[in-house]
């Protein structure tokens, strides 16, 4: 049995203000408040003794590499992704940061914003660019009909509004 994965397509490297925003906040949450506490918790679980039983410890310098590899990766993306702060100056059409009322075959409405793949959040309909849906939407104007590929089977949508 290999270790081996085979590398993952790049993302987007599209964000919106808000979403960087909210990239920033957790990077400086994680730095300076979460991981001084845990080194703090750490300190005092070796300072006890023995640390091959120590659970506290152990379960420490865990949370301590977690938190670093977030922090290093929060802190490559947030070097490489471009902010996308004005609106796209054709906005007939479908690009990032758009908000897309969709319609399907059964009548029912659904709103979504197409955003980077940092920002996905479903409950708030914010879906990916690099998402199936995402990528059949970019370049859509209002009217168009989509067709999706889903697990629960062939899906298709017209788009009725577009708002930036």
């Amino acid at each position: 049995m290999s270790r081996y994965r085979p590398p993952q397509k790049p993302s987007a490297k599209y964000i919106t203000p808000e979403g960087e925003t909210l990239l920033k906040e957790e990077l400086h949450q994680l730095w300076k408040v979460e991981r001084p506490k845990v080194t703090q918790s750490v300190a005092e679980a070796a300072a006890l003794g023995d640390r091959s039983e120590n659970a506290e410890y152990i379960y420490g310098k865990k949370r301590l590499r977690e938190i670093d590899r977030r922090v290093r990766y929060l802190s490559k993306r947030l070097e490489d992704i471009k902010v996308v702060v004005e609106a796209p100056t054709d906005q007939t059409r479908i690009y990032f940061g758009a908000w897309v009322c969709l319609e399907d075959n059964a009548g029912h409405e659904a709103r979504y914003r197409l955003v980077g793949p940092d920002e996905i959040d479903p409950k708030r309909g914010y879906i990916s660019i690099d998402a199936p849906m995402g990528r059949a939407l970019l370049g859509k104007q209002v009217d168009s009909e989509i067709e999706i590929e889903s697990p629960s089977g062939h899906k298709s949508y017209i788009v009725i509004a577009i708002e930036y």
